[in-house]
């Protein structure tokens, strides 16, 4: 009998993902490289580093860096099968956990903009309560939209943040303080192999970005050991 082989369905599902969003993305990236120089209100604080976006979690040896959309259903997977492996490597000191929330699908949600507010909403709870950082995040992908939705109204994103512990940002999340911050950043997303545009999610790790196969300790444990 002929050996069977298991589809890795995540793999596949990412990969369709990307092609779509590329299509969509490479226009959106042209407009943010003429526009996007001013980045407006920098956040500031001990865990964000404000030269490249990225909103530090733990404190071991290696990097992953994850540049995500709240707005993007692959983001969502991502985070689901690979949530328990990078616990492991947080909790252990094995890897710093780098955030970039980024916003690349803004057309998905009926002119409200709803990437770009959402990760403006991290950077509020990032600056306020480093700890709560990776908490929010992961909430606001239990309470993730479906695209083409109008996404989240920025009170239900206050209320996200005030479920993690997080309150006194109504008015950073409601200004959108960092939105031009979130807009300049987008663009510095690295490119993942053969793609022509940015897409998520786009994992670097140790600087180096690696292409999802949907096995967590192989993308990531067996890289940073």
């Amino acid at each position: 009998m002929a050996g069977t082989t298991r589809t890795n369905w995540f793999a596949i599902w990412v990969s369709v993902a990307v092609v779509a969003v590329v299509v969509a993305v490479v226009g959106v990236v042209v407009w943010m490289n003429n526009t996007a120089t001013d980045p407006g209100t920098l956040p500031e604080a001990s865990n964000i580093d404000s030269e490249t976006g990225a909103i530090s979690v733990g404190e071991g040896d290696g990097t992953i860096a994850t540049y995500v959309d709240f707005m993007c259903p692959a983001c969502n997977a991502f985070e689901q099968l690979y949530a328990t492996t990078l616990d492991t490597l947080l909790d252990d000191g094995t890897a710093t956990l780098e955030i970039h929330p980024i916003a690349i699908l803004d057309s998905r949600s009926q002119g409200t903009e709803y990437s770009t507010r959402a990760a403006n909403a991290m950077y509020c709870v990032a600056v306020e309560d480093a700890d709560a950082s990776l908490p929010f995040l992961r909430a606001m992908y239990e309470n993730q939209p479906d695209e083409g939705t109008e996404g989240l109204t920025d009170a239900a994103i206050i209320d996200i943040a005030a479920g993690v512990g997080v309150t006194g940002i109504d008015s950073c999340v409601t200004d959108g303080t960092y939105t031009k911050y979130v807009t300049a950043m987008t663009p510095k997303t690295p490119l993942q192999e053969g793609a022509s545009g940015i897409s998520t999610p786009t994992v670097a790790v140790n600087g180096e970005v690696i292409t999802l196969t949907g096995v967590p300790d192989t993308d990531l444990t067996a890289r940073l050991k």
